[in-house]
């Protein structure tokens, strides 16, 4: 049983770390949808559209990678 807490909080604190990621998948799903509805609009802008939305998604993701390397580093470092 020792230990347990030190355990039990290394895992409460991943799984917190992580909820970052809930934001960044929302994120890629509003502007994904909001690139598809610009390009119904005006398919001549198509090209400009989807490198803005190429670049925002990697932001995006970007975050939920950053999550990741916390919630890793939470688990197998501290």
């Amino acid at each position: 049983m020792e230990g347990s807490i030190e355990v039990a909080a290394k895992l409460i604190g991943a799984g917190l770390a992580m909820l970052g990621a809930i934001g960044a998948g929302a994120g890629i799903g509003i502007l994904t949808s909001g690139a598809l509805q610009a390009i119904g609009r005006n398919p001549d802008a198509a090209g400009t559209i989807q490198t803005n939305m190429v670049l925002g998604i990697a932001f995006a993701e970007a975050v939920a990678i950053y999550c990741l390397v916390v919630a890793l580093l939470i688990l197998f470092v501290f």
